[in-house]
């Protein structure tokens, strides 16, 4: 008797499976992947328009744009956590967006970073907020009195402190004149100090320093302090002191003038722009990184400030730090 060959049935047929298909759910995770995507490309370009624009954002609610262009050079890190997510989601729209925030922070810092010293100068002039809580201000003296400067611009001297200073930067600095916890101290003449009312209490003094190359105007100066609160950045009473000291520089006679001292806000902050803007930085034109003052034990921004007109500067940079919570600050100008 015939018999047929076996066939095995399809539950137990054997070989190679099939090729999957394109189902929906793989097109639906390429979708959600393409989304996330977007998403930090979306992130990256509003980086890139903040930084870039950053002039032109408000103060009219809670001083954002004082408060974002405080901490402005620190923006640039969005770039490489912008950067490890696009990695991550393996995201090639996401990395090329990225490229716009890193080009207009390089844009804008560039200059900053570079060493733009140089050897010489006439004149070497240092600021330090001294700190009204320094546990060491004989110590704090005695090292400025180290410094090499010719003018010593000291502030936040409290009338505890204001006599140790006195003692222990005698020797270097036969002339000085305090007003009200602002401290000028020279190795060269002193004339016409004065204090400059820029807030209802002094806290400015301008006098003029008889330097071999003509007399100088030198300005120190403590703004106002800041504070971050729940309702923004409180700027408004250091603003205002910066217009009055402003007022003060723009009316100065001397075509030589330095403006030095803690204006508790940075370069970039344009809220200070009628002071900054008819003034030279010296660390802008002539220091080597962000220069960065406060606080001492872990700088995040410069707040301590040499401004000056009609002096070139030729170098500039922070000295170590002392007991105060800011670093001191110098330059060297050119007369």
């Amino acid at each position: 008797m015939l018999s047929t060959p076996h066939r095995p049935s399809p539950a137990t047929r054997t070989g190679p499976a099939d090729p999957p298909q394109d189902g929906a759910g793989s097109r639906e995770a390429r979708a959600r992947a393409g989304r996330r995507g977007q998403l930090i490309a979306g992130f990256a370009l509003c980086a890139a328009l903040l930084m870039a624009l950053h002039a032109q954002i408000p103060n009219g609610v809670g001083q954002l744009g004082s408060l974002f262009e405080t901490f402005l050079p620190w923006a640039g890190l969005s770039v490489p956590v912008l950067l490890t997510f696009a990695a991550v989601r393996r995201s090639r729209i996401a990395a090329v967006a990225v490229i716009a925030p890193a080009v207009v922070w390089g844009s804008l810092f560039h200059g900053v970073v570079a060493d733009k010293s140089s050897e010489g100068g006439d004149l070497i002039v240092v600021t330090h907020n001294v700190d009204e809580a320094n546990p060491d201000p004989e110590g704090t003296g005695r090292a400025l009195a180290r410094s090499g400067a010719h003018v010593l611009a000291l502030e936040e001297l409290s009338s505890k402190s204001t006599p140790t200073y006195e003692r222990a930067l005698a020797e270097a600095y036969p002339y000085h004149s305090v007003h009200l916890g602002i401290g000028l101290w020279s190795t060269y003449p002193l004339r016409r100090v004065e204090p400059v009312p820029i807030m209802p209490w002094t806290r400015a003094v301008r006098a003029t320093v008889d330097t071999p190359q003509g007399p100088v105007a030198v300005f120190a100066a403590h703004l106002a302090s800041v504070r971050v609160t729940s309702l923004g950045f409180a700027t408004a009473r250091r603003n205002e002191a910066g217009r009055n000291l402003a007022e003060a520089v723009r009316a100065e006679q001397l075509p030589r003038v330095i403006v030095m001292g803690d204006f508790n806000g940075t370069n970039e902050d344009t809220a200070l722009s009628p002071l900054t803007s008819q003034l030279r930085s010296a660390h802008s034109e002539a220091g080597a990184g962000f220069g960065l003052t406060w606080p001492a034990s872990f700088p995040v921004v410069r707040i301590d400030q040499i401004l000056v007109r009609g002096v070139s500067p030729a170098s500039s940079w922070s000295l170590p730090a002392t007991g105060s919570d800011h670093l001191p600050i110098a330059a060297s100008l050119r007369l």
